[in-house]
């Protein structure tokens, strides 16, 4: 029997998902790190983490699964998104990646829709410019580290460098390279006009190539270091939410995937590149061929749940905390979460917003807060799915991502949706979904969409209930908080910086 492994480089930790030939997941190695925050709103990571991490998963899994390195047949890549990978003629790293939750950048963001006009930059690529792109970064080292900028020659994602690992090649996906504020977004490619207005060499920029194609195979080096054997095959893959799209499903129109990870987001498939008027939408390329997606994004998904445990409850685990929060009734007796914890992206691009607790009283105890936590971050993709659902009609949510293994916030989540949810078995739905497009690149599956029909197998239906008229109610409150607020964050900001 042939395997295939999808590789999800993600923020905290690298994952190696072992699939079987008829696209059942049989395991799944993983090696966690962390990353460092060296000043305020700045988030790094050094490189050689993915890479040992890639390491470490895939033996792991491999030893777990019994299966020899030579019976995988592809391997497929995707991992965290926007992060600026910089590196000199040798292919060594000049700096440690800044990542996809950096916020250093408001003012290269500025200098970007200065430069290049804010309509023509949304007409071109699709997106506004917001601090967690790759672009504003670039020009970031540009404007404050020359020294390091000097000595660029190629410039990668995160992925994209465990791909330069494995295969000794440069070169990246079109899912990925159309999250860099780099990318024309109809022709599917770099922007010749973005990169002459902006000053940037296109050949620091690694050839771009659809989600199933491949792209490079193992080198003898290596095959040595993981286990695989030289000459396997490695697919461009694509960014983590457009493997999330793949691996739940997400590849027709119709169908929106909900992501409950560190970050939330909320995903939908279109057939041509819709941009969202005011790009409070993300419109990037689909890795299926010849597709786009729409996508909203909230930066503290559960990662605004860790935080609620670490800092509050840190002797709890979060299966006590989601316990706790099921012994309140929806609304939380009137209190709110924002989970602007890390700035915002959707629908309020917003570095300087922050989060807060809204109604607290003497009634309230850690339960109250423990739901309010997972209610706000609910209210928060409701956001997202209402800005889709103005631009392309959706007939089913699923939803997947660590978050989704709890009852108690599917419950919620469907009840402030007020819609249905089908789960989705895997909890690496990313991961899943590169190790399809491996299949798919080496023909094992003749499209993405059919592979998915043969691989995605749906699991329970959370229906919507009761709570769904009180969540209806307590939904323009909080929407209207962020507003009332937004001038007493940025002063915050500006103090605390």
């Amino acid at each position: 029997m042939s395997y295939f492994i999808g590789i999800d480089t993600s923020t905290t930790a690298t994952k190696a998902l072992l699939m079987d030939g008829a696209g059942v997941a049989v395991g799944v190695g993983r090696a966690d790190y962390g990353y460092e925050t060296p000043r305020p709103l700045w988030s790094e990571q050094d490189p050689d983490l993915w890479w040992q991490g890639t390491i470490t998963a895939i033996r792991s899994v491999l030893t777990e699964a019994g299966v020899n390195g030579r019976e995988v047949a592809a391997i497929g890549l995707t991992g965290q998104m926007h992060g600026l990978t910089l590196l000199d003629s040798r292919g060594g790293v000049l700096r440690p990646a800044i990542l996809w939750n950096d916020q250093r950048t408001g003012a290269e963001c500025d200098q970007i829709r200065d430069t290049v006009g804010r309509q023509r930059l949304i007409e071109i690529t699709g997106n506004d410019a917001l601090t967690g792109f790759t672009a504003p970064k670039l020009l970031w080292v540009r404007n404050h580290e020359p020294e390091v900028y000097t000595e660029i020659a190629h410039v990668l994602l995160p992925k994209d460098y465990v791909r330069l690992k494995l295969t000794g090649e440069y070169a990246t996906d079109r899912a990925g390279g159309s999250g860099t504020l780099l990318f024309d977004l109809a022709g599917r490619d770099w922007s010749q006009e973005i990169l002459a207005d902006l000053e940037i060499p296109s050949e620091w920029l690694p050839e771009t190539h659809e989600g199933p194609a491949v792209t490079g195979v193992v080198s003898t080096t290596a095959a040595v270091e993981t286990g695989l054997a030289a000459g396997t095959p490695v697919v461009a893959g694509a960014g983590d939410q457009a493997a999330n799209g793949v691996g739940v499903g997400a590849v027709t129109e119709g169908i929106a995937a909900v992501s409950l990870g560190t970050s939330g987001v909320v995903f939908s498939a279109t057939s041509s590149p819709i941009i969202e008027p005011e790009a409070r939408l993300h419109s990037f390329c689909h890795a299926v061929p010849g597709t786009w997606h729409l996508m909203g994004v909230m930066l503290s998904a559960a990662g605004s749940l860790r935080w609620f445990r670490d800092a509050i409850a840190p002797e709890l685990t979060f299966e006590e905390i989601g316990r706790a929060a099921g012994e309140i009734p929806a609304g939380s007796d009137g209190l709110i979460f924002l989970p602007y914890l890390t700035g915002e992206r959707t629908p309020h691009p917003d570095p300087g917003a922050r989060g807060a607790f809204v109604g607290l009283t003497v009634r309230h105890d850690l339960r109250h807060m423990a739901r309010a936590v997972l209610e706000g971050v609910a209210f928060g993709l409701r956001d997202s799915l209402e800005l889709i659902g103005q631009q392309v009609v959706v007939d089913q949510v699923r939803i997947a991502g660590g978050g989704a293994s709890s009852a108690v916030w599917r419950q919620i989540v469907a009840d402030v949706f007020g819609t249905d949810l089908r789960d989705v078995g895997t909890t690496e739905s990313a991961a899943h979904g590169a190790a399809l497009l491996a299949a798919v690149g080496v023909g094992r599956f003749e499209t993405v969409p059919k592979a998915c029909l043969t691989a995605v197998h749906l699991g329970e239906t959370t229906t919507a209930g009761p709570a769904s008229d009180r969540y209806t109610q307590m939904y323009p409150i909080y929407r209207s908080l962020y507003p009332s607020l937004q001038e007493s964050f940025g002063r915050l900001s500006k103090l605390n910086a």
